[in-house]
């Protein structure tokens, strides 16, 4: 009995692409090959704001005009602790002076001063000590 083999070339040496024509060259798309793109909107005009820096201010309320509501002021003085506060209040643990760290904190000296308007709350500026 014989086998009857057939061997094939799959070395692809002797392949050669059918014939096909170049696709044609000009400007006009085809349809249906790209997606319609969606048109953009025009972006609305740009609005700008005037941003009013802090004012820098003393230790004590200060004559001013407030810049949110316009209104001429005696500002109101909030005296807040800051980390130089905690420092001096540790300062005075560690020399063994104990009983005398709540002293920073009992002090406007020790502590910074934000000024607020009185009449819309709006913060104004502050003093650092």
């Amino acid at each position: 009995m014989a086998h009857n083999e057939q061997k094939t070339d799959l070395s692809g040496v002797g392949y050669a692409p059918p014939q096909q024509n170049p696709p044609p060259y000009n400007n006009q798309t085809q349809p249906g090959l790209y997606p319609a793109v969606p048109s953009v909107a025009p972006a609305p005009p740009q609005q700008f704001v005037t941003v009013v820096p802090a004012q820098r201010m003393g230790p004590e309320p200060t004559n001013t005009s407030c810049p949110s509501c316009s209104a001429a002021i005696v500002t109101r003085v909030d005296h807040v602790p800051v980390t130089k506060t905690h420092l001096f209040a540790l300062l005075l643990c560690l020399i063994g002076c104990c009983p005398c760290a709540c002293i920073p904190y009992c002090t406007d000296s020790c502590k910074d001063a934000n000024h607020y308007c009185p009449n819309c709350n709006a913060y104004i500026g502050s003093y650092n000590r």
